[in-house]
């Protein structure tokens, strides 16, 4: 009986295309939410601007999440910066030395040196003496290597972890971050642990002149490019931004007169609970499983090292539900850190055929097929957008400050960019700058990518407070 057979076969074609597209809903409804409107973009605009306040009041800093630290780095470079300097970078597991010489007159130019030596895992788990008695081993080493033992050069000191400034040399370790655990600095100035090692080694003497933090090293390189730089931004494994403040708004400093560069501090943005109305079940279940719960909340939601995460526990959850890899949950998607935001950026190149995300999914355990692929890049792609718009909300939120500190109806401003997300990422940076021009329309924001950020920034910093310390001391002489 052929016309029942093909009754029964319509049926069933119908109720495959009923279960897909019912299927099709409910992945669109659960990334729904990762997909934010203009108001609530502004509002999460208008929330960092109220955190910003809090971090610069005199009465509000202590309980702020946003710190706005100040640096005491008070001009970007204007051009007349000379001389031969020293730079160290800490920030991880490597060391970096440098010697940078800066030329200025018609033909400006920055020359760099460098050298990079290891942290054993048991001197970043050790003494701080050990730590520092490392730290100066490079130093000499180095030293020997440039022929350089015999002068007494500036020395600018990238630490890339949380300090509290008291001045431009003198820089308070909070806590210790990314698999640090040296006793007895947190609590210290880390620019006296590092003098002390000097002395200790008794083989040569230097100005430490600067502590740096290295969003900051990122806004002064491209300053050195670009005058009109007022603002860094990290976007990368972690996220956070500087931007040069009104002396009269930060009341956490004496003085009125003039700016200083504050290190906002901006990935615990959200960490006093303002951001819950635009986190997901899936960023909470990243920020439970993390080593830091409850802190650092925005950059979880928008750093390289959180994206993974949130896409994996976004699969996880589609996989229960029966819509990918055919309800079946590998072992390595049970794997935390497995999914890398490098295949993010991967997944969402444009000139990858579906093919090649299927292969790239089989590198990695999955087994899917070409529907499954379809899916995984949709969330991937979801999920890095929001990022780059919270992110650039968080940045309109900046330079519109910027433009209202300073009375104006328009502003141009040049922001300092580093990080691997927004270098690396085929579609990162273009949502963030989109977001930007949407969100402060009276701000005219150009983007320059950091050369060596955290290298030639920590010079650039140590000359200009070189410079400040002459003027300084001209201006004392003149009053005696």
């Amino acid at each position: 009986m052929p016309a029942s057979g093909s009754a029964k076969g319509a049926a069933m074609v119908t109720a495959v295309a009923y279960r897909l597209a019912d299927q099709t809903r409910q992945i669109a409804q659960t990334l729904a939410e990762f997909r934010l409107s203009k108001a609530q973009l502004l509002e999460v605009k208008k929330r960092m601007r109220t955190e910003i306040e809090n971090g610069l009041g005199k009465n509000t800093h202590d309980s702020a999440t946003v710190k706005m630290l100040p640096t005491y780095v008070r001009s970007t470079p204007d051009g007349t910066e000379n001389g031969d300097f020293l730079a160290l970078d800490l920030g991880g597991t490597n060391f970096r030395v440098l010697l940078v010489k800066i030329r200025s007159g018609k033909r400006r130019t920055v020359e760099m040196h460098n050298k990079i030596y290891a942290i054993p895992i048991e001197v970043m788990q050790g003494t701080g003496e050990e730590l520092f008695d490392h730290i100066v081993h490079c130093i000499s080493d180095f030293l020997d290597y440039m022929g350089m033992k015999s002068a007494r050069l500036p020395l600018g000191f990238t630490f890339s972890f949380p300090c509290h400034q008291k001045s431009l040399d003198a820089g308070i370790l909070v806590n210790w971050t990314k698999g640090f655990k040296c006793t007895d600095c947190e609590g210290e100035d880390v620019v006296e642990l590092l003098r002390e090692g000097i002395k200790r080694k008794e083989e040569f003497d230097l100005d430490v002149v600067a502590v740096v933090n290295d969003t900051v090293g990122t806004m002064m390189t491209c300053a050195y490019e670009e005058p009109t730089c007022e603002v860094g931004l990290i976007a990368g494994t972690g996220s956070n931004a500087c931007y040069m403040e009104e002396m009269r708004n930060i009341e956490t400093v004496e003085g009125n007169e003039g700016r200083m560069c504050v290190n906002m501090e901006w990935g615990a943005f959200g960490d006093n609970g303002c951001l819950d109305d635009i986190r997901t079940q899936y960023d909470r279940a990243v920020d439970e499983n993390s080593l830091n719960e409850g802190k650092q909340r925005y950059e979880k939601m928008c750093s390289g090292m959180y994206l993974g995460e949130i896409v994996r526990n976004i699969l996880i959850d589609l996989t229960k539900r029966g819509f990918l890899f055919r309800g079946k949950i590998s072992e390595t998607l049970k794997t935390r850190g497995i999914f890398e935001t490098k295949f993010l950026s991967q997944i969402e190149s444009d000139r990858l055929a579906l093919l090649q995300v299927r292969a790239i999914l089989q590198q990695l355990g999955l087994d899917s097929t070409c529907d499954d692929s379809i899916i995984v890049k949709e969330v991937c792609s979801t999920v890095s957008r929001r990022a780059a718009q919270i992110c650039g909300a968080g940045m309109a939120g900046v330079v519109d400050k910027i433009r209202e500190n300073r009375g104006l109806d328009h502003l141009d401003v040049t922001v300092g960019v580093d990080g691997t997300l927004y270098k690396l990422h085929p579609h990162f940076s273009r949502i963030f700058h989109q977001t930007v021009k949407e969100l402060a329309p009276k701000c005219n924001v150009n983007f320059l990518l950091s050369e060596d950020g955290s290298g030639k920034g920590a010079a650039l910093i140590t000359a200009v407070g070189c410079r400040q310390r002459a003027q300084e001391a001209q201006q004392a002489a003149q009053q005696a």
